[in-house]
């Protein structure tokens, strides 16, 4: 049987938070469920990461990142204007479709930021807003350093959000102002496979 390294370890740990704390939400997720998805004790998980915090953390940089690669890709392989914009929108909506959990642990973490954000710990959120903008500074970029073209894509991105986790079928009127190209196939329902579990409590920083 081969032994995994510590950084593939501290891989299938990310991976397994990505799931368990967008289905669960920071409060509701402990790191016993994590540990118990990679198949590794709880004193384990700790040798890799500090804290729970610094999981969640991991989880969030990890689908945050996957979200600014596949509009990166797609940018590079569409000319600049229109198709450009198109081909970005459409790779999102791929992206979600494909790995629901992507999706969730964004919801997930307004919902962490915002509750620390109120008991008065900022840290949190200076780490995830530093990483949304990483995706922010990426379309702005691909879309000619234009204010305005960034807002709109974003905005769009993030209707698509609550549309898409609000469970509206592909085939619903709400989804009509969008490009064809960036509306969820005929064929599937465009909603995550079990709803996030959202609960306002200020994250900890070590195990749950």
């Amino acid at each position: 049987m081969v032994r995994m390294s510590a950084d593939e370890r501290r891989e299938s740990v990310i991976r397994a938070a990505l799931t368990e704390f967008g289905h669960g939400g920071y409060e509701g997720t402990s790191t016993e469920a994590i540990a118990r998805r990679v198949g590794v004790s709880q004193p384990y998980l700790f040798r890799l990461f500090p804290g729970k915090r610094a999981i969640f953390l991991a989880a969030v940089s990890r689908g945050l990142s996957e979200v600014r690669l596949a509009l990166e890709a797609a940018a590079r392989d569409a000319p600049a204007g229109e198709e450009r914009v198109h081909a970005m929108g459409a790779a999102y909506q791929q992206l979600i479709s494909a790995n629901p959990d992507v999706l969730l642990i964004q919801a997930q973490a307004h919902v962490a930021v915002a509750a620390a954000e109120r008991s008065g710990d900022h840290e949190l959120g200076r780490r995830v807003r530093g990483e949304w903008l990483e995706i922010w500074d990426a379309v702005h970029l691909q879309l000619g350093a234009d204010a305005g073209e960034t807002t709109q894509f974003l905005g769009y991105g993030m209707l698509t959000n609550t549309l898409v986790l609000m469970g509206f079928p592909a085939e619903h009127r709400v989804w009509g102002g969008f490009y064809v190209a960036v509306q969820p196939p005929p064929e599937s329902e465009p909603q995550p496979q079990c709803a996030p579990q959202v609960r306002e409590e200020v994250p900890d920083t070590r195990t749950g």
